[in-house]
């Protein structure tokens, strides 16, 4: 299918209303009237309130049994924008730095086209996530039911990615992004004036040498064959610029691809903390958190995706061996339970406008890409519910 040039403009001005009207997660109230306005004047039956400001739209056609889901992300991000657009954001420290503007208008996008040219058999979910930059929002839909009240046997994502070019398409099978972890450390030592070291436990020199023993749980204790990251992001004391504080904390961030390897960045981190800060006369506790769990697409599903992506955008445009991606994604939670694909979508080649990063005050969605997103999403409900099947 090809969009009309005034469906793409239309989609272009609501893409744009949006991003002028950023909301943060599980605060996208406008966001959500907005998305419920424009399905229930398609036709699309609309159930709201779904962990939070979540909501779907359910959309049947022919006499099929299988339903699919489709899923975009509503929220922004606590960013400036720099000033300068016409759509720029209206809202003060909120922007959409990610481009979920520019996923949620796509899914409208095809929603509209489905009602228009309802080429399938079977029912189609479409799902609006809140707070993905949370970690949370997939798993507050989950657990306020979202699979028992709307059952589907796959589910499908897409993400823009600024450096890949216009109408080129990347995705893998299995393992395609990284769980994020986060950690904090807290050493405690014994507080002195900076005159009399002496006579306390410096917690800065022994917080110093768990920073630096951190780096060995990668290069010597997982094995290399086995994508990690740990990045200490944070160091923080309580003390002035004449007193040795007595604490210190440590933050970071780990990233893995597999559960064994997270729990065993955490093991080491513990042991680590626990035996260089005795060292140091001080002591230390380890908070270990997982925010994100590794996005893992489906075989068959992934399968699918590219033969569609194929037929949609060309051969030479599809990588559907792409590298592994250290990012997180929300999406995970999702596809940690019912079997689906989530792929990238280049929003512009290195050296243009649509290269600017993800999460940067810069940042803009692409409106080039949005008839390829709403083609993609439309030829996969086609193929995954057939008329006549």
């Amino acid at each position: 299918m090809k969009l009309s040039a005034s469906t793409h403009e239309q989609l272009t001005q609501w893409r744009r209303h949006l991003h002028a009207h950023p909301e943060l997660g599980f605060e996208e109230r406008a966001t959500s009237d907005f998305v419920a306005e424009r399905l229930t004047e398609m036709g699309i039956a609309v159930t709201r309130n779904i962990g939070g400001t979540g909501l779907v739209g359910t959309l049947s056609a022919g006499t099929g049994n299988r339903s699919i889901g489709l899923r975009a992300d509503m929220d922004a991000l606590a960013i400036q924008e720099i000033p300068g657009r016409d759509h720029g954001s209206q809202n003060p420290g909120k922007m959409h730095a990610c481009g979920h503007d520019g996923h949620t208008t796509m899914l409208l996008g095809a929603a509209q086209h489905l009602v228009a040219h309802p080429e399938f058999s079977g029912t189609v979910h479409f799902i609006f996530q809140p707070a993905e930059e949370h970690g949370r929002g997939a798993l507050s839909m989950i657990e306020d039911g979202l699979f028992e009240r709307f059952p589907m046997e796959e589910i499908y994502g897409i993400h823009n990615m600024p450096g890949i070019p216009v109408g080129q398409f990347a995705t893998r099978p299995g393992p395609f992004m990284g769980a994020e972890d986060n950690f904090e450390i807290v050493v405690t030592g014994k507080g002195v004036h900076a005159a009399r070291p002496h006579s306390g436990v410096d917690p800065i020199v022994a917080a110093s040498a768990i920073v630096m023993g951190l780096q060995t749980i990668v290069s010597r204790r997982i094995d290399p064959t086995r994508p990690c990251v740990v990045s200490v992001t944070e160091f923080i004391i309580n003390g002035t610029r004449n007193v040795i504080p007595s604490e210190v904390r440590i933050k970071g961030d780990c990233r893995s691809f597999l559960p064994e390897v997270s729990a065993a960045i955490e093991t080491e981190m513990r042991r680590l903390a626990d035996s260089i800060a005795a060292g140091y006369a001080a002591s230390a506790t380890v908070a270990y958190s997982r925010e994100f769990v590794p996005t893992i697409n489906a075989a068959e599903t992934t399968e699918a995706s590219v033969r569609v992506a194929r037929r949609v955008l060309g051969e030479d445009a599809v990588d559907a061996d792409c590298p592994l991606r250290m990012g997180s994604e929300d999406f995970a939670h999702m596809l940690a339970r019912v079997p689906g694909t989530f792929v990238n979508l280049g929003n512009g080649a290195p050296g243009t406008p649509g290269a600017t990063p993800l999460h940067n005050p810069g940042y803009d969605f692409n409106d080039e890409i949005i008839p390829l997103g709403v083609a993609y999403y439309t030829a996969l409900v086609a193929d995954r519910l057939p008329r006549g099947a």
